[in-house]
């Protein structure tokens, strides 16, 4: 059974979100702020993390922080009242995996936990299959049906990146990050050239992927069923 935290100042909100996750089947945990959360998960160590942003003595921000220090692959998801594009750039660039504005339809919260977690287990088991097309870490191979490349190291890491986690925006610096390491010393047009080649080199399969630019953030794989 998969642990979820929820983290919500909101009374109302909170039993409304654990009432909907704990009929979906998930053993579920609330708290009303990141201090309390953090001293939950010493005891109760969640698979997923729901945390709201603006809450008292420690807000989700700072939480975010806090659990990606502890736990680096640790699923998490953030809810706010703010629909900004800096505010997803943000909880994006703290490690955040998914963003949902309220209000929401609790049901769409139901579909982006089990999405999210789709996708952890796809990147733990160093396979990734869309469809035809598949990405093989093990062996550092991209196939499409019957076709198959090695590609260039960092060009496959970056498209095995982006094609763990259909439909989610990566910052370039996220990017950089995971493919070049943190003590990468160029800039960010490193990752815009190595887009630009595999979107040459797999030109003929847009109708089975396409990496799309996201203005003002960065990149997002999508496939049919993420458009």
């Amino acid at each position: 059974m998969t642990n979820v935290l929820v983290v919500e100042d909101d009374a109302n909100m909170l039993e409304m979100i654990l009432m909907v996750l704990s009929r979906e089947g998930y053993r579920v945990w609330g708290a009303v702020n990141g201090k309390e959360a953090l001293e939950v998960m010493e005891s109760s160590p969640a698979d997923l993390v729901v945390l709201d942003v603006m809450m008292p003595i420690m807000d989700g921000w700072d939480l975010c922080g806090e659990l990606r220090i502890l736990n680096s692959e640790l699923p998490i998801i953030i809810i706010t009242a703010k629909y900004e594009t800096s505010q997803k750039v943000k909880g994006f660039g703290l490690g955040a995996d998914d963003y949902l504005v309220k209000p929401f339809d609790p049901q769409e919260l139901v579909v982006r936990i089990k999405a999210v977690l789709r996708r952890y287990r796809i990147a733990a088991d160093k396979k990734v299959v869309l469809g035809s097309f598949k990405l093989d870490r093990l062996r550092g191979i991209v196939s499409v049906g019957s076709e198959s490349w090695h590609l260039p190291l960092k060009e496959f890491e970056l498209l095995y990146q982006l094609a763990s986690y259909p439909g989610q925006t990566f910052l370039r610096e996220q990017l950089i990050e995971s493919v070049w390491g943190f003590d990468y010393e160029g800039d960010e047009r490193t990752v815009d050239v190595h887009i630009k080649r595999l979107r040459e080199r797999f030109a003929a399969y847009t109708h089975l992927f396409r990496i799309v630019t996201v203005r003002g953030l960065g990149y997002r794989l999508e496939t049919e069923s993420h458009d």
